[in-house]
């Protein structure tokens, strides 16, 4: 029997463009996203709305995750959205469970916010 948790999230673009652009940012950067992700917002025009939606999706798959109980932490790094077919946001989980997980997300923006909704399933 499958079990499907929900999570979901929003980000004010300027304040993680604050963050991003503080003393601390780099810092911050390696933390929260991994190597692919910072290059890939790194080279978009607009770099600070693509790292806003990859927050927003890393902390609503991580709200589903931790909804569900059966995992009690989540580093931040240890999920990556990457962009799949027709650039798609596809979620990669970099740890080990033993429970089988299908993730799906959503990344919305504007310049002022982005937003996520994920959807996990454990089957």
């Amino acid at each position: 029997m499958s079990r499907t948790f929900i999570g979901t999230d929003i980000v004010s673009v300027p304040r993680l463009n604050k963050t991003i652009n503080s003393s601390h940012g780099e810092k911050f950067k390696k933390r929260i996203f991994t190597e692919n992700e910072i290059d890939y917002c790194s080279n978009k025009v607009d770099s600070i709305v693509h790292f806003a939606g990859r927050f927003a999706a890393k902390e609503a798959v991580t709200k589903a995750l931790l909804s569900s109980e059966s995992i009690k932490s989540v580093n931040m790094n240890a999920v990556e959205i990457i962009s799949g077919i027709n650039r798609k946001p596809e979620v990669k989980l970099l740890f080990s469970s033993k429970l089988k997980i299908q993730c799906k997300v959503s990344i919305s923006h504007t310049d002022e916010y982005a937003i996520a909704f994920a959807l996990i399933e454990l089957i």
